[in-house]
């Protein structure tokens, strides 16, 4: 009686077993797929030069790409009964795990993704990031990025003088200058035009103030809070990232666009491939102290 009640518990835990098997690489056959198509050209990079090293939680990403499948990942070696895997840089990490966890559909995230992407961002930048801040919170934090122009930084400033390098002159000027003033007006200090005003308009975002929540109700307060607030911006396809600052407010909800980007903010995310819009996540940095500069970082070791 025994043995006959073991075999048909055996086969019943044998075909539950195998169930969850084909679920687990249907799922993940999904994610790996994405990674490939967007990020072939890295993991053949990681396939090809890496060095190899023990580690779990690469191993885990991995295996994300190739799970028991035959994608083009390379074998696995066991040393000390812990997987080996290839050792990947600062910045191919970071695309790994921007691939798995931000969705191929530019859309409004839920909050639990933006909490686990904020923590992805914050980890591999060493920068703080929520999405929400002193309870202010734009309408998205992923959405689509459009090219700005250069804004007026003091009255009478003109598009020749923001060119920094003669060898850049031909692109700022055809960069142009907008007709009107940022949303904050001029980039001054207490009447002064600073160094610091400088960065800010060179590294300026625009964002949709309007449809923030609660924006109606709180002009002001929330106009305040907006005024140059530093910003993370990413492209989650090459995994650049930059700090910047609002602004100004816009665009247009019928644009399509979520949000733009000065002309040095796009030329640093490689946002100009002819449309000058493609998918960002932009999140607020926490920086009480204003320690964190401008401009475009670099992944720590």
């Amino acid at each position: 009686m025994c043995y006959y009640k073991c075999m048909w518990w055996n086969k019943k835990q044998r075909t539950h077993y195998e169930k969850l098997s084909k679920r687990w690489i249907k799922k993940h056959t999904v994610i790996q797929k994405k990674l490939w198509n967007e990020h072939g050209k890295v993991l053949h990079h990681v396939q090809k030069n890496a060095k190899q090293f023990t580690v779990s939680s690469l191993a885990g990403l991995l295996m994300l790409v190739s799970p028991m499948t035959q994608l083009p990942i390379g074998d696995l070696k066991i040393v000390n009964d812990k997987p080996i895997v290839p050792d990947l840089n600062n910045q191919q990490s970071f695309l790994v795990d921007l691939a798995s966890s931000v969705p191929s559909e530019v859309r409004e995230l839920t909050p639990a993704e933006e909490a686990t992407i904020a923590a992805v961002l914050t980890e591999h930048t060493g920068i703080k990031v929520v999405p929400e801040l002193q309870g202010i919170r734009l309408n998205r934090t992923y959405g689509f990025i459009g090219k700005e122009q250069h804004l007026a930084r003091y009255p009478g400033d003109t598009i020749t003088a923001h060119i920094e390098n003669p060898d850049d002159a031909a692109r700022v000027i055809s960069d142009g200058m907008a007709p009107g003033l940022g949303g904050w007006g001029y980039f001054m200090t207490n009447g002064q035009f600073t160094p610091e005003d400088a960065q800010r308009e060179k590294y300026y975002i625009a964002v949709q103030t309007f449809l923030a929540p609660g924006w109606s109700e709180n002009v002001k307060k929330y106009s305040d809070f907006f005024k140059w607030r530093k910003m993370l911006v990413v492209n989650p396809q090459n995994g650049k990232a930059i700090v910047a600052v609002i602004g100004d407010a816009g665009p247009a909800l019928w644009t399509g666009k979520s949000l733009g980007g000065s002309p040095e903010v796009m030329q640093y995310l490689e946002r100009v491939d002819g449309a000058q819009k493609g998918p960002v996540l932009y999140f607020f940095i926490d920086d009480p102290e204003n320690k964190i500069p401008l401009g475009p970082i670099a992944l720590p070791n």
